[in-house]
């Protein structure tokens, strides 16, 4: 017996989540470009890693540096993705904005902690708050997208008509 597939509706939350993503995506690009390439440089990874007790920093900062950047190069493209939020209500699309957001909620418990104290010694609080501000909301987006979730029981609260 074929199953029948639902159409679905957009409920009085579809636009506001989707807006929502949007601008989200644009906050979370910046700020981790920003974290990506103007806070993290080879002489504050270096510095991190003297705290941390590593045994070569200069020798190991500049490939760290490398690999730490091409990392927020992706999550920088996959915040970007977000942005489509405003046109696009793809499955595939929805999955990979909340695998993003999942994942960079992450970056407080998976960043050496020598790194937060290397960048507020620094440059103080502002050195934090792109990450902050974008781990952080990162946090609360991938909350309310998994909530939607469950309300809806579909991807961009939508409902079956």
């Amino acid at each position: 017996m074929p199953q029948v597939k639902h159409q679905l509706t957009d409920s009085a939350a579809t636009q506001k989540l989707q807006m929502t993503i949007f601008l989200c995506s644009i906050l979370f690009t910046m700020g981790t470009a920003i974290h990506n390439f103007i806070i993290i440089n080879p002489t504050l990874i270096e510095t991190m890693m003297q705290m941390a007790g590593v045994a070569d920093p200069a020798g190991e900062a500049i490939e760290f540096t490398f690999g730490f950047r091409i990392v927020g190069c992706l999550y920088i493209a996959g915040n970007a993705l977000g942005i489509l939020a405003l046109n696009s209500r793809s499955k595939i699309l929805w999955c990979i904005i909340l695998i993003v957001n999942v994942t960079q909620a992450t970056g407080p418990i998976m960043i050496p902690s020598s790194m937060w104290t290397a960048v507020n010694d620094v440059y103080g609080v502002l050195g934090i708050l792109p990450s902050a501000i974008t781990d952080g909301g990162a946090i609360i987006l991938s909350s309310v997208m998994i909530i939607s979730m469950f309300k809806f029981r579909t991807t961009w609260a939508q409902k079956p008509s």
